[in-house]
Protein backbone atom coordinates (compact mmCIF):
# COMPACT_ATOMS: atom_id res chain seq x y z
CA UNK A 1 0.00 0.00 0.00
CA UNK A 2 1.49 3.36 -1.01
CA UNK A 3 2.05 6.24 1.40
CA UNK A 4 -0.93 8.45 0.47
CA UNK A 5 -3.37 5.55 0.34
CA UNK A 6 -2.23 4.51 3.81
CA UNK A 7 -3.01 8.02 5.06
CA UNK A 8 -6.50 7.68 3.63
CA UNK A 9 -7.01 4.27 5.23
CA UNK A 10 -5.78 5.64 8.57
CA UNK A 11 -8.14 8.63 8.37
CA UNK A 12 -11.16 6.49 7.54
CA UNK A 13 -10.34 4.18 10.45
CA UNK A 14 -10.21 7.18 12.82
CA UNK A 15 -13.27 8.92 11.37
CA UNK A 16 -15.86 7.10 13.46
CA UNK A 17 -14.10 7.92 16.74
CA UNK A 18 -14.15 11.67 16.17
CA UNK A 19 -17.58 11.73 14.49
CA UNK A 20 -19.08 10.06 17.54
CA UNK A 21 -17.07 11.98 20.15
CA UNK A 22 -18.98 14.09 22.65
CA UNK A 23 -18.55 17.85 22.73
CA UNK A 24 -16.82 17.47 26.09
CA UNK A 25 -14.27 14.99 24.71
CA UNK A 26 -13.56 17.16 21.67
CA UNK A 27 -13.05 20.18 23.91
CA UNK A 28 -10.73 18.14 26.15
CA UNK A 29 -8.69 17.24 23.07
CA UNK A 30 -8.52 20.88 21.97
CA UNK A 31 -7.45 21.95 25.45
CA UNK A 32 -4.72 19.30 25.40
CA UNK A 33 -3.52 20.61 22.02
CA UNK A 34 -3.45 24.21 23.30
CA UNK A 35 -1.44 23.27 26.38
CA UNK A 36 0.96 21.13 24.34
CA UNK A 37 1.65 24.04 21.97
CA UNK A 38 2.60 26.27 24.91
CA UNK A 39 4.74 23.57 26.52
CA UNK A 40 6.57 22.92 23.24
CA UNK A 41 6.86 26.52 22.02
CA UNK A 42 10.68 26.48 22.11
CA UNK A 43 10.75 23.33 19.97
CA UNK A 44 8.23 24.82 17.51
CA UNK A 45 10.29 27.99 17.12
CA UNK A 46 13.47 25.93 16.69
CA UNK A 47 11.94 23.83 13.90
CA UNK A 48 10.41 26.93 12.31
CA UNK A 49 13.83 28.59 12.28
CA UNK A 50 15.04 25.79 9.98
CA UNK A 51 12.30 26.65 7.49
CA UNK A 52 13.07 30.37 7.75
CA UNK A 53 16.77 29.76 7.15
CA UNK A 54 16.04 27.77 3.99
CA UNK A 55 13.51 30.38 2.86
CA UNK A 56 16.10 33.14 3.16
CA UNK A 57 18.71 31.06 1.33
CA UNK A 58 16.23 30.38 -1.46
CA UNK A 59 15.43 34.08 -1.90
CA UNK A 60 11.88 34.07 -0.53
CA UNK A 61 10.51 37.62 -0.23
CA UNK A 62 10.41 39.23 3.20
CA UNK A 63 6.62 39.41 3.02
CA UNK A 64 6.38 35.68 2.38
CA UNK A 65 8.94 34.97 5.10
CA UNK A 66 6.68 36.86 7.47
CA UNK A 67 3.86 34.54 6.40
CA UNK A 68 6.08 31.57 7.27
CA UNK A 69 7.35 32.79 10.63
CA UNK A 70 6.26 31.42 14.00
CA UNK A 71 7.19 33.21 17.21
CA UNK A 72 5.83 33.41 20.76
CA UNK A 73 3.12 35.86 19.71
CA UNK A 74 1.89 33.72 16.84
CA UNK A 75 1.92 30.56 18.93
CA UNK A 76 -0.08 32.48 21.54
CA UNK A 77 -2.43 33.50 18.74
CA UNK A 78 -2.96 29.88 17.75
CA UNK A 79 -3.65 28.94 21.36
CA UNK A 80 -6.09 31.86 21.69
CA UNK A 81 -7.95 30.67 18.58
CA UNK A 82 -8.20 27.15 20.03
CA UNK A 83 -9.56 28.47 23.32
CA UNK A 84 -12.13 30.55 21.43
CA UNK A 85 -13.04 27.43 19.48
CA UNK A 86 -13.61 25.49 22.70
CA UNK A 87 -16.09 28.17 23.79
CA UNK A 88 -18.07 27.99 20.54
CA UNK A 89 -21.23 25.92 20.21
CA UNK A 90 -20.67 22.48 18.71
CA UNK A 91 -22.70 22.30 15.47
CA UNK A 92 -22.71 18.49 15.36
CA UNK A 93 -26.11 17.13 16.33
CA UNK A 94 -27.89 20.46 16.02
CA UNK A 95 -31.43 20.12 14.70
CA UNK A 96 -31.96 22.64 11.90
CA UNK A 97 -35.49 21.60 10.98
CA UNK A 98 -38.13 19.06 11.90
CA UNK A 99 -41.65 18.16 10.85
CA UNK A 100 -44.20 15.37 10.77
CA UNK A 101 -45.65 14.23 7.46
CA UNK A 102 -49.37 13.45 7.00
CA UNK A 103 -48.50 9.73 6.97
CA UNK A 104 -46.97 10.02 10.44
CA UNK A 105 -43.28 10.00 9.44
CA UNK A 106 -41.28 12.19 11.81
CA UNK A 107 -38.42 13.85 9.90
CA UNK A 108 -35.56 15.65 11.63
CA UNK A 109 -32.79 17.51 9.77
CA UNK A 110 -29.55 17.45 11.80
CA UNK A 111 -25.97 18.59 11.33
CA UNK A 112 -23.25 15.94 10.99
CA UNK A 113 -19.49 16.00 10.18
CA UNK A 114 -18.29 16.00 6.58
CA UNK A 115 -16.07 12.98 7.30
CA UNK A 116 -12.44 13.10 6.17
CA UNK A 117 -11.18 16.49 5.00
CA UNK A 118 -8.01 16.97 2.99
CA UNK A 119 -6.33 20.38 3.12
CA UNK A 120 -3.56 21.49 0.74
CA UNK A 121 -1.94 24.78 1.70
CA UNK A 122 1.19 26.91 1.37
CA UNK A 123 3.63 28.73 3.61
CA UNK A 124 1.68 29.54 6.76
CA UNK A 125 2.29 26.81 9.38
CA UNK A 126 -0.35 28.28 11.69
CA UNK A 127 -2.87 26.87 9.17
CA UNK A 128 -1.75 23.40 10.32
CA UNK A 129 -3.09 24.08 13.80
CA UNK A 130 -6.09 26.23 12.86
CA UNK A 131 -7.34 23.70 10.31
CA UNK A 132 -6.76 20.66 12.52
CA UNK A 133 -8.53 22.28 15.48
CA UNK A 134 -11.55 23.31 13.41
CA UNK A 135 -11.88 19.89 11.80
CA UNK A 136 -11.62 18.23 15.20
CA UNK A 137 -14.33 20.37 16.82
CA UNK A 138 -16.63 19.75 13.83
CA UNK A 139 -16.10 15.99 14.19
CA UNK A 140 -13.90 15.41 11.14
CA UNK A 141 -10.64 13.59 10.54
CA UNK A 142 -8.11 15.64 8.55
CA UNK A 143 -5.13 15.07 6.27
CA UNK A 144 -2.92 18.19 6.06
CA UNK A 145 -0.57 18.76 3.11
CA UNK A 146 1.53 21.89 3.61
CA UNK A 147 4.23 23.23 1.31
CA UNK A 148 7.86 22.18 1.43
CA UNK A 149 8.81 25.66 2.66
CA UNK A 150 7.15 24.90 6.04
CA UNK A 151 7.78 21.17 6.30
CA UNK A 152 9.85 21.21 9.51
CA UNK A 153 7.28 23.40 11.26
CA UNK A 154 4.34 21.32 10.04
CA UNK A 155 5.83 17.97 11.03
CA UNK A 156 6.61 19.34 14.50
CA UNK A 157 3.12 20.76 14.98
CA UNK A 158 1.54 17.54 13.71
CA UNK A 159 3.46 15.39 16.18
CA UNK A 160 2.51 17.67 19.08
CA UNK A 161 -1.19 17.58 18.18
CA UNK A 162 -1.23 13.80 17.60
CA UNK A 163 0.30 13.20 21.02
CA UNK A 164 -2.30 15.49 22.58
CA UNK A 165 -5.11 13.46 20.97
CA UNK A 166 -3.68 10.23 22.37
CA UNK A 167 -3.47 11.79 25.84
CA UNK A 168 -7.29 12.07 25.98
CA UNK A 169 -7.97 8.66 24.44
CA UNK A 170 -8.63 9.63 20.84
CA UNK A 171 -6.84 8.08 17.81
CA UNK A 172 -3.80 10.07 16.70
CA UNK A 173 -4.80 9.51 13.06
CA UNK A 174 -7.66 11.98 13.40
CA UNK A 175 -4.89 14.46 12.49
CA UNK A 176 -2.27 13.46 9.91
CA UNK A 177 0.41 15.65 8.32
CA UNK A 178 1.73 14.59 4.92
CA UNK A 179 5.50 14.48 5.38
CA UNK A 180 6.32 13.82 1.71
CA UNK A 181 6.23 17.19 -0.09
CA UNK A 182 6.53 15.86 -3.64
CA UNK A 183 4.15 16.87 -6.41
CA UNK A 184 3.28 13.21 -6.95
CA UNK A 185 2.04 12.97 -3.37
CA UNK A 186 -0.15 16.02 -3.90
CA UNK A 187 -1.62 14.56 -7.09
CA UNK A 188 -2.39 11.28 -5.33
CA UNK A 189 -4.08 13.13 -2.49
CA UNK A 190 -6.29 14.99 -4.95
CA UNK A 191 -7.55 11.66 -6.32
CA UNK A 192 -8.10 9.81 -3.07
CA UNK A 193 -11.75 9.05 -3.81
CA UNK A 194 -13.43 6.86 -1.24
CA UNK A 195 -11.18 8.16 1.53
CA UNK A 196 -11.31 11.97 1.33
CA UNK A 197 -14.82 13.42 1.40
CA UNK A 198 -13.84 16.99 0.53
CA UNK A 199 -10.59 18.73 -0.39
CA UNK A 200 -9.86 22.35 0.54
CA UNK A 201 -6.92 24.14 -1.13
CA UNK A 202 -5.63 27.24 0.63
CA UNK A 203 -2.93 29.41 -0.92
CA UNK A 204 -2.05 31.09 -4.20
CA UNK A 205 -4.37 31.30 -7.18
CA UNK A 206 -2.02 28.92 -9.01
CA UNK A 207 -2.30 26.28 -6.26
CA UNK A 208 -6.06 26.60 -6.04
CA UNK A 209 -6.59 26.30 -9.80
CA UNK A 210 -4.23 23.32 -9.96
CA UNK A 211 -6.34 21.55 -7.34
CA UNK A 212 -9.66 22.52 -8.94
CA UNK A 213 -8.48 21.33 -12.37
CA UNK A 214 -6.85 18.09 -11.18
CA UNK A 215 -8.84 16.77 -8.23
CA UNK A 216 -11.38 14.00 -8.65
CA UNK A 217 -12.64 14.39 -5.06
CA UNK A 218 -15.04 17.27 -4.27
CA UNK A 219 -13.25 20.62 -3.81
CA UNK A 220 -14.17 23.80 -1.94
CA UNK A 221 -12.36 26.67 -3.65
CA UNK A 222 -10.74 29.13 -1.23
CA UNK A 223 -8.17 31.77 -0.70
CA UNK A 224 -7.06 33.59 -3.83
CA UNK A 225 -7.43 37.28 -3.05
CA UNK A 226 -7.17 39.84 -5.82
CA UNK A 227 -9.04 42.36 -3.66
CA UNK A 228 -9.84 46.02 -4.39
CA UNK A 229 -10.59 49.29 -2.64
CA UNK A 230 -12.68 51.74 -4.66
CA UNK A 231 -12.48 55.38 -3.50
CA UNK A 232 -15.70 57.04 -4.61
CA UNK A 233 -16.09 60.69 -5.59
CA UNK A 234 -17.67 61.55 -2.23
CA UNK A 235 -15.16 59.67 -0.07
CA UNK A 236 -13.61 61.23 3.02
CA UNK A 237 -9.95 61.49 1.98
CA UNK A 238 -8.50 60.73 5.42
CA UNK A 239 -10.77 57.72 5.90
CA UNK A 240 -9.96 56.46 2.42
CA UNK A 241 -6.23 56.79 3.08
CA UNK A 242 -6.48 54.95 6.41
CA UNK A 243 -8.49 52.10 4.92
CA UNK A 244 -6.35 51.75 1.81
CA UNK A 245 -3.09 51.90 3.75
CA UNK A 246 -4.28 49.29 6.25
CA UNK A 247 -5.69 47.00 3.58
CA UNK A 248 -2.43 47.05 1.61
CA UNK A 249 0.40 47.36 4.12
CA UNK A 250 -0.67 45.91 7.48
CA UNK A 251 0.12 42.39 6.24
CA UNK A 252 0.46 42.30 2.45
CA UNK A 253 1.12 38.55 2.16
CA UNK A 254 -2.39 37.48 3.21
CA UNK A 255 -5.40 36.86 0.98
CA UNK A 256 -7.57 39.68 2.39
CA UNK A 257 -4.96 42.36 1.64
CA UNK A 258 -5.81 44.52 -1.39
CA UNK A 259 -3.89 44.28 -4.65
CA UNK A 260 -5.60 47.06 -6.61
CA UNK A 261 -6.85 50.56 -5.88
CA UNK A 262 -9.57 52.24 -7.96
CA UNK A 263 -10.13 55.98 -7.57
CA UNK A 264 -12.95 58.10 -9.00
CA UNK A 265 -11.62 60.84 -11.27
CA UNK A 266 -13.20 63.55 -9.07
CA UNK A 267 -11.24 62.33 -6.02
CA UNK A 268 -7.99 61.38 -7.73
CA UNK A 269 -6.17 64.76 -7.58
CA UNK A 270 -6.69 65.00 -3.81
CA UNK A 271 -6.46 61.36 -2.80
CA UNK A 272 -3.60 59.88 -4.83
CA UNK A 273 -0.85 62.17 -3.43
CA UNK A 274 -2.05 61.42 0.11
CA UNK A 275 -2.00 57.63 -0.32
CA UNK A 276 1.30 57.79 -2.25
CA UNK A 277 2.90 59.45 0.79
CA UNK A 278 1.51 56.70 3.03
CA UNK A 279 2.85 54.03 0.70
CA UNK A 280 6.32 55.58 0.68
CA UNK A 281 6.81 54.64 4.34
CA UNK A 282 6.47 50.97 3.34
CA UNK A 283 8.27 51.27 -0.01
CA UNK A 284 5.15 50.15 -1.85
CA UNK A 285 5.75 49.83 -5.59
CA UNK A 286 2.93 51.42 -7.59
CA UNK A 287 1.75 50.43 -11.06
CA UNK A 288 -0.79 52.86 -12.48
CA UNK A 289 -2.84 53.98 -15.44
CA UNK A 290 -1.88 57.07 -17.49
CA UNK A 291 -3.92 59.37 -15.22
CA UNK A 292 -2.23 57.97 -12.11
CA UNK A 293 1.19 58.61 -13.68
CA UNK A 294 0.10 62.12 -14.66
CA UNK A 295 -0.79 62.89 -11.02
CA UNK A 296 2.02 61.04 -9.21
CA UNK A 297 4.83 61.31 -11.71
CA UNK A 298 7.58 59.00 -12.89
CA UNK A 299 7.76 57.02 -9.63
CA UNK A 300 4.74 55.09 -10.92
CA UNK A 301 5.26 52.37 -13.53
CA UNK A 302 2.73 51.82 -16.30
CA UNK A 303 0.14 49.19 -15.34
CA UNK A 304 -0.89 46.51 -17.80
CA UNK A 305 -3.51 43.75 -17.82
CA UNK A 306 -0.96 41.59 -16.00
CA UNK A 307 -0.69 43.90 -12.98
CA UNK A 308 -4.45 44.34 -12.64
CA UNK A 309 -4.85 40.54 -12.68
CA UNK A 310 -2.04 39.77 -10.21
CA UNK A 311 -2.24 38.81 -6.55
CA UNK A 312 1.11 40.28 -5.50
CA UNK A 313 1.20 39.20 -1.82
CA UNK A 314 3.82 41.91 -1.38
CA UNK A 315 4.32 45.67 -1.09
CA UNK A 316 3.07 46.21 -4.64
CA UNK A 317 -0.23 47.69 -5.85
CA UNK A 318 -1.99 48.43 -9.16
CA UNK A 319 -3.91 51.73 -9.37
CA UNK A 320 -6.52 52.95 -11.83
CA UNK A 321 -8.48 56.19 -12.08
CA UNK A 322 -12.06 55.51 -13.20
CA UNK A 323 -14.77 57.77 -14.58
CA UNK A 324 -17.65 56.30 -12.56
CA UNK A 325 -18.74 53.74 -10.02
CA UNK A 326 -20.01 51.63 -12.93
CA UNK A 327 -16.51 51.53 -14.41
CA UNK A 328 -15.10 50.55 -11.00
CA UNK A 329 -17.62 47.72 -10.66
CA UNK A 330 -16.90 46.53 -14.20
CA UNK A 331 -13.16 46.49 -13.45
CA UNK A 332 -13.74 44.49 -10.27
CA UNK A 333 -15.98 42.01 -12.10
CA UNK A 334 -13.21 41.47 -14.64
CA UNK A 335 -10.27 40.99 -12.28
CA UNK A 336 -11.67 40.08 -8.86
CA UNK A 337 -11.24 36.62 -7.36
CA UNK A 338 -14.53 37.25 -5.49
CA UNK A 339 -12.88 37.32 -2.10
CA UNK A 340 -13.23 40.81 -0.51
CA UNK A 341 -14.05 44.18 -2.08
CA UNK A 342 -14.45 47.64 -0.54
CA UNK A 343 -15.98 51.00 -1.38
CA UNK A 344 -15.14 54.18 0.54
CA UNK A 345 -17.98 56.66 0.13
CA UNK A 346 -20.34 59.09 1.89
CA UNK A 347 -23.14 58.22 -0.53
CA UNK A 348 -25.69 55.69 0.72
CA UNK A 349 -26.85 55.09 -2.86
CA UNK A 350 -23.30 54.36 -4.01
CA UNK A 351 -22.71 52.06 -1.05
CA UNK A 352 -25.86 50.04 -1.69
CA UNK A 353 -25.21 49.87 -5.41
CA UNK A 354 -21.67 48.59 -4.78
CA UNK A 355 -22.80 45.95 -2.28
CA UNK A 356 -25.61 44.81 -4.58
CA UNK A 357 -23.65 44.62 -7.82
CA UNK A 358 -20.19 43.47 -6.71
CA UNK A 359 -19.95 39.68 -6.67
CA UNK A 360 -17.68 38.68 -3.77
CA UNK A 361 -17.82 36.68 -0.55
CA UNK A 362 -17.38 39.88 1.51
CA UNK A 363 -18.31 43.38 0.31
CA UNK A 364 -17.33 46.29 2.58
CA UNK A 365 -18.50 49.87 2.92
CA UNK A 366 -15.99 52.16 4.68
CA UNK A 367 -13.94 49.38 6.32
CA UNK A 368 -10.72 47.54 5.53
CA UNK A 369 -10.84 44.21 3.70
CA UNK A 370 -8.45 42.89 6.36
CA UNK A 371 -11.49 42.02 8.48
CA UNK A 372 -12.40 39.06 6.26
CA UNK A 373 -11.30 36.50 8.81
CA UNK A 374 -13.01 33.84 10.88
CA UNK A 375 -11.75 35.31 14.15
CA UNK A 376 -12.75 38.86 13.22
CA UNK A 377 -16.21 37.62 12.25
CA UNK A 378 -16.58 35.85 15.60
CA UNK A 379 -16.35 32.36 14.07
CA UNK A 380 -13.13 31.35 15.84
CA UNK A 381 -10.31 30.06 13.65
CA UNK A 382 -11.15 29.52 9.99
CA UNK A 383 -10.31 26.79 7.50
CA UNK A 384 -10.07 29.41 4.75
CA UNK A 385 -12.14 31.96 2.85
CA UNK A 386 -14.40 30.23 0.37
CA UNK A 387 -14.70 32.20 -2.87
CA UNK A 388 -17.20 29.84 -4.48
CA UNK A 389 -20.97 29.76 -4.06
CA UNK A 390 -21.92 26.16 -3.30
CA UNK A 391 -22.04 24.77 0.26
CA UNK A 392 -19.95 27.54 1.84
CA UNK A 393 -18.94 31.11 1.06
CA UNK A 394 -16.72 33.51 2.99
CA UNK A 395 -14.89 32.55 6.21
CA UNK A 396 -15.35 28.83 6.79
CA UNK A 397 -15.90 28.14 10.46
CA UNK A 398 -17.39 25.18 12.30
CA UNK A 399 -20.80 25.24 10.61
CA UNK A 400 -19.23 25.11 7.15
CA UNK A 401 -17.32 21.93 8.10
CA UNK A 402 -20.55 20.04 8.62
CA UNK A 403 -23.31 18.79 6.37
CA UNK A 404 -26.84 17.58 7.08
CA UNK A 405 -28.48 14.24 7.64
CA UNK A 406 -32.21 13.53 7.65
CA UNK A 407 -33.34 11.27 10.50
CA UNK A 408 -36.71 9.62 9.84
CA UNK A 409 -38.78 7.83 12.49
CA UNK A 410 -41.81 5.78 11.55
CA UNK A 411 -44.08 3.09 12.87
CA UNK A 412 -44.34 0.71 9.93
CA UNK A 413 -45.15 3.09 7.06
CA UNK A 414 -44.59 1.77 3.53
CA UNK A 415 -44.97 3.54 0.21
Amino acid sequence: MNYVLQLGVNAKAAEAAIAGASTNLKNMALDAVAKALIENSDLIIEENSKDLKLADENGMSKAMQDRLKLDENRISGMVKSINELIALTDPVGQVTDGFVRPNGLRITKTRVPLGVIGIIFESRPNVTVDAAALCLKAGNAVILKGGKEAINSNICLGKIMRQALKSVGLPADIIQVVENTSRETTNELMKLNGYIDVLIPRGSARLIQAVVNTATVPVIETGAGNCHVYVDSSADIEMAANITDNAKTQRPSVCNAIESLLVHKDAAEKFLPVIADRFKTHNVKIYGCDKTIEILGDSVEKASETEYATEFNDYVIAVKVVDSIDEAIAHIRKYSTRHSECIVTKSLDAARKFQKEVDAAAVYVNASTRFTDGGEFGLGAEIGISTQKLHARGPMGLMELTTVKYLIDGNGQIR
